[in-house]
């Protein structure tokens, strides 16, 4: 019985050459003259394989993120004291309410006041602190270390701390009476007009190292040859880093300013610990999560605490998904293979 013409040809071509690079699949023909037959991958071991391994991560997300979401979209709907199964509905009124209450929008005031004084404050000097890190210098590891303590403490400690620091016989106004500037004592956590810039103060404190260790992060990925090149071309050190180093810092500053707003939407521990949650509304440091426990489960009306829940939610979603849809998209999109793009 004599061969078919293109069966004889694949069978006569033999092995790739030594030079090709590249191991080439047999041709269905020659696979079947071997009597071999390449197999697919079975589509239920595949299916397998991914409930395996992202099974377990995405229950936890589905039980601890989404489930919880859904719980209070749910009782938000009711005046529920939290006993029981709730059953007095109100439909929408409880948003109507937190739309409504000024309390309420004073305190998304402060969180607004409080993103924008963080991102002004924190980005500038931490952009400058890790420029300086960033070059040779005796103490240099010693230094960074010291800036990323005040990040690694807890936010009830530093909160217990400055709280006896600042207080009106505590150790700054006392300080500021030896050294003969007695004029400068305040009241930095009952005064309205102070304490909101004490409160951004201890956040920026509080959280400038790990804008810092971002940044050098960041400075790692700049090549040494671009910098090498404007410094042959007389470009002062300034310059350099305004026109390169800064340009090509770019995506690292945006993902840290993404962190700070969802943060500064979500302040509640100092504040809590500090001013507590009835000072903290006459001091003008309230925050939208001050709020929802205030009026939530201090006050017993867990539908409304619910309710309020979701508007935060809904809040950080909204900004999240624009800022990703205006600022992080072409970093996202570089992530991405030329497949998936």
């Amino acid at each position: 019985m004599s061969t078919p013409e293109h069966v004889r040809l694949d069978v006569s071509a033999g092995p790739p050459a030594a030079g090709d690079g590249a191991v080439q699949a047999p041709s269905p023909a020659a696979a079947a003259v071997r009597g071999t037959v390449p197999r697919r991958p079975r589509p239920w071991r595949r299916w397998l394989e991914i409930v395996l391994l992202a099974g377990p991560g995405t229950a936890v997300f589905v039980t601890f993120v989404i489930l919880p979401v859904v719980m209070a979209a749910y009782y938000g709907f009711f005046r529920w004291s939290g006993y029981g199964p709730p059953t007095e509905f109100v439909g929408l009124r409880n948003y109507q309410l937190i739309l409504t209450d000024g309390a309420f929008l004073e305190a998304l005031g402060h969180n607004a006041f409080i993103l924008v004084s963080s991102l002004v404050l924190q980005g500038p000097v931490a952009i400058a602190i890790a420029l300086l890190l960033n070059r040779r210098m005796r103490g240099r590891s010693l230094i960074r270390v010291l800036i990323f303590v005040p990040y690694v403490l807890s936010e009830v400690i530093v909160a217990i701390g400055f709280s006896l620091m600042l207080h009106t016989t505590g150790a700054v106004n006392d300080v500021l009476e030896r050294v003969g500037l007695g004029g400068l004592r305040q009241d930095w956590l009952a005064d309205p007009d102070v304490a909101i810039w004490t409160l951004v103060l201890i956040l920026v404190w509080k959280y400038i190292g790990f804008a810092v260790i971002l940044m050098l992060a960041g400075l790692q990925g700049v090549p040494d040859e671009v910098r090498e090149a404007a410094a042959i071309d007389g470009a002062s050190y300034w310059k350099t880093q305004w026109y390169i180093t800064l340009p090509l810092l770019g995506p690292t500053v945006r993902i840290w300013a993404f962190l700070s707003i969802i943060g500064s939407l979500q302040v509640f521990d100092l504040v809590y610990v500090i001013w507590g949650q009835y000072v903290a509304n006459t001091a003008g440091t309230s925050t939208m999560a001050t709020y929802m426990v205030a009026n939530g489960r201090i006050s017993g009306a867990y539908g409304y605490g619910s309710a309020v829940a979701v508007v935060i939610f809904l809040i950080s979603l909204a900004v999240a998904l624009v800022y990703q849809r205006f600022l992080l998209r072409r970093d996202t999109e570089g992530a991405l293979t030329g497949g998936a793009a």
